[in-house]
């Protein structure tokens, strides 16, 4: 089912399963997050906000490129402060909206991912790529070292090569992104969709409930000192564990059967 939108630029459709797919669809520009794309972009996951039955994202692109980051040729025509503070800000809502949702977001990269859209992938939850697929942070290229790409990067990768990428501009290969933890699996191109849809059929066979109290516990907890950490993870396994999606997955083991969950 196509959900409604006023653009082209990114599509988006949702299956009787609850399961979104958001496409970039600017292949001509390689899918760079100019403003029309991030507005459509927002949208799109804010309408996965507002769905009660979603269950996954799967964040997908067209063409050869997942995503070559900021459109530099916006950016260049506006050349003032007060523009780029507003450019980057939308683009960090989009990204904070991703971490923000109930339910995990999948990147399916098949192509290049550049900075901003290097960021893209290491602000989703999971990542599947293609084995022809790579991944830079090289705004320093051009004069631009990639501060606002820097904060999920480093919370994905060890610092050293998250460094090394954002000083050299160099780009790493999708078998070396799985080694660093930038994506979890790395299949030929002709089976990228398999993978992610296994990986969806996974996430759907468990409680919408327990996903979504986890995600936010995981986020969470990662940005606080291990004393409240653990205070946080106990109260969230606590309430989870009062919950009817554990009670009747604790008394299916119990029983030795199949949980029966809504």
């Amino acid at each position: 089912m196509s959900m409604p939108s006023l653009t082209d630029v990114v599509l988006h459709s949702r299956d009787e399963r609850g399961v979104h797919r958001i496409t970039l669809n600017r292949p001509d520009t390689f899918n760079t997050l100019g403003e029309e794309m991030l507005t459509a972009l927002q949208a799109a996951l804010e309408a996965v906000a507002a769905d009660p039955q979603a269950r996954i994202v799967v964040l997908a692109a067209q063409g050869r490129a997942f995503c070559a980051g900021h459109n530099l040729k916006e950016m260049r025509a506006q050349p003032e402060l007060a523009y780029y503070q507003k450019l980057f800000a939308r683009c960090t809502r989009m990204m904070l909206t991703i971490q923000s949702l109930p339910v995990p977001v999948l990147a399916r990269v098949q192509g290049v991912a550049t900075a901003a859209g290097c960021q893209l992938v290491a602000q989703c939850d999971l990542a599947i790529a293609g084995s022809p697929a790579t991944f830079g942070v090289n705004g320093i290229d051009v004069g631009l070292f990639c501060a606002t790409p820097s904060v999920p990067l480093v919370r994905n990768i060890p610092a050293k090569q998250a460094m090394e990428m954002l000083l050299t501009g160099g780009f790493i290969t999708a078998d070396e992104a799985r080694a660093r933890g930038l994506v979890n699996r790395v299949v030929p191109l002709e089976e990228l969709d398999a993978a992610v849809e296994q990986m969806v059929a996974s996430i759907l066979a468990k409680p919408r409930e327990a996903v979504a109290m986890g995600k936010a516990l995981f986020y969470q907890q990662r940005e606080t000192g291990i004393v409240a950490a653990y205070q946080l993870a106990g109260q969230t396994m606590a309430c989870n564990m009062v919950h009817p999606v554990a009670q009747e997955g604790v008394q299916a083991f119990i029983d030795k059967r199949t949980p029966q969950w809504p």
